[in-house]
């Protein structure tokens, strides 16, 4: 009896270990408390608003907050103006990042019938040094030069240590061998601005189409391959190789846990820091769900991969919608968190004229009552971009945009990283010159100067009597 019960607890005690084991993989924890987090650049919806640039930060790769507010971080100007599916593209060296992304605003113009059969052959580009000031967007034609190229979708892109350049794919529609269907191609870049005559890179049988694909690189010792690829294409199908570019191996499905490529699309890696640990995250576009996390500690298996219980993640405050996850170094983590904080909206309201707020109008700048829509008139009054004590406004609906004065003049205008646009678009805060209860704005490089309306229009002038006290007080207002 004894050794009955010896048996018994034994086995219990193995269950309960291996039960334990499998807790700790369903659930990934941050590797230590100065590990540094992860950024996930994403859209939101459909939209004109919705089909822009959003950042979300993590600290442990599952719980995540929206940054700047919820509020999008980049706007397209170019092409349809608006973007989906953004990958965030890093350089080997880190001194250069790149976000490429579907040049596409559906509800804004254009129908998925449009896009389909008739879309935009470019994808959006932006560009950066600092991971936080971006360049002006440009567009990248990659579908141009494929004969009878419909569209171009869903771009990423990999480092290809084989040929010291990068691997960009892409979904294209395009009828080829009788059929018309989105197949993923490639070409080479170094630079974003210029591409290799394009190629089929992943085609599958039949009638099938494929969309969505993304490729991670997995470290020697884990699983059988040094690369694995996860593809939306009827299922959330998994291959293997040893080179980006050559011999792919099918490896099986996601179907064993219940996910088909019916329920869930845009497959999305990220390597939870310090571990063995990897999460794919899939979008429940047939609910309408947004983001949810599988874990595997071995990408290339997918009997390894295991569903997160929906109280074990959070997606933040905004639905997220196709993107790339990028596990910050600690230099990039603070710059990030410093450049989009969490700073409520605000206008900034005429004292002596208080029906009218300051707003934009094609990039001039002035006060007017009724503004429609209202976020022309919504700024976000950041640290002043050249000096300690001082503030900037950032427009909301064009971040990166920025209150600046040129000839005494004002134009919403983007950071270009200068020190001269930082001086320009940088005051100080002050008692109100009419009324100390409200603001005025002093010149950080023109101190005698103050943000006035004159004749409804912004300018940047010298204040010396009551009329131009009261031009140059204002109420922030929420």
């Amino acid at each position: 009896m004894s050794a009955l019960r010896a048996r018994l607890s034994a086995t219990l005690l193995t269950v309960c270990l291996l039960l334990a084991g499998l807790a700790v993989m369903a659930t990934p924890q941050r590797a230590a408390a100065a590990d540094p987090g992860y950024l996930m650049v994403h859209f939101t919806g459909e939209g004109s608003t919705g089909q822009q640039i959003y950042l979300s930060h993590s600290t442990d790769g599952v719980h995540w907050n929206d940054l700047n507010g919820g509020g999008m971080v980049l706007r397209s100007t170019v092409g349809t103006k608006g973007v989906r599916d953004p990958a965030l593209v890093r350089s080997p060296d880190g001194s250069k990042y790149w976000i490429v992304a579907t040049d596409l605003c559906i509800d804004c113009g254009q129908s998925w019938g449009d896009s389909i059969d008739n879309g935009s052959r470019n994808l959006v580009v932006w560009e950066s040094t600092d991971l936080v000031t971006w360049s002006q967007p440009w567009l990248l034609n990659v579908a141009g030069a494929i004969p009878d190229g419909r569209n171009a979708w869903a771009p990423e892109a990999i480092w290809d240590p084989e040929a010291n350049d990068y691997v960009l794919y892409w979904a294209t529609n395009v009828p080829r061998n009788g059929v018309t269907k989105h197949r993923i191609f490639y070409a080479r870049t170094s630079d974003f601005r210029t591409v290799t005559t394009p190629q089929v890179y992943i085609e599958r049988p039949g009638a099938q189409e494929i969309i969505d694909t993304q490729i991670i690189e997995v470290p020697s010792g884990v699983g059988d391959y040094r690369y694995v690829r996860a593809s939306g294409d009827g299922q959330i199908t998994l291959e293997g190789s040893d080179s980006i570019l050559g011999t792919w191996t099918a490896l099986g499905n996601l179907s064993g846990i219940g996910l088909t490529g019916s329920m869930v699309e845009g497959p999305m890696w990220m390597k939870f820091n310090g571990t063995d640990t990897w999460g794919l995250y899939l979008d429940q576009y047939a609910t309408s769900g947004g983001y949810m996390p599988v874990v595997t500690t071995d990408p290339s298996h997918p009997a390894a991969y295991q569903k997160q219980a929906p109280g074990s993640y959070h997606m933040g405050g905004t639905k997220k919608r196709h993107g790339w996850i990028l596990n910050l170094t600690p230099t990039e983590e603070s710059r990030v968190l410093a450049r989009w904080p969490n700073t409520a909206a605000g206008q900034l309201q005429s004292f002596n004229f208080q029906d009218r707020y300051v707003r934009h109008a094609t990039m001039d700048v002035r006060i007017d009552p009724n503004i429609s829509p209202a976020d022309d008139s919504r700024f976000r009054l950041r640290p002043g971009l050249a000096g300690t004590g001082t503030v900037s406004f950032e427009s909301v609906n064009f971040p990166g945009y920025f209150l600046r004065h040129s000839d005494y003049d004002f134009q919403l205008a983007h950071n270009d990283g200068t020190t001269r646009f930082a001086a320009d678009a940088t005051f100080r805060q002050v008692a109100g010159l009419a009324d100390a209860s409200w603001s005025s704005f002093q010149s950080y490089d023109h101190p005698d100067h103050y943000i006035r309306h004159y004749a409804y229009e912004l300018r940047l002038d010298p204040v010396t009597t009551a009329t131009g006290r009261g031009d140059a007080t204002f109420r922030v207002t929420s």
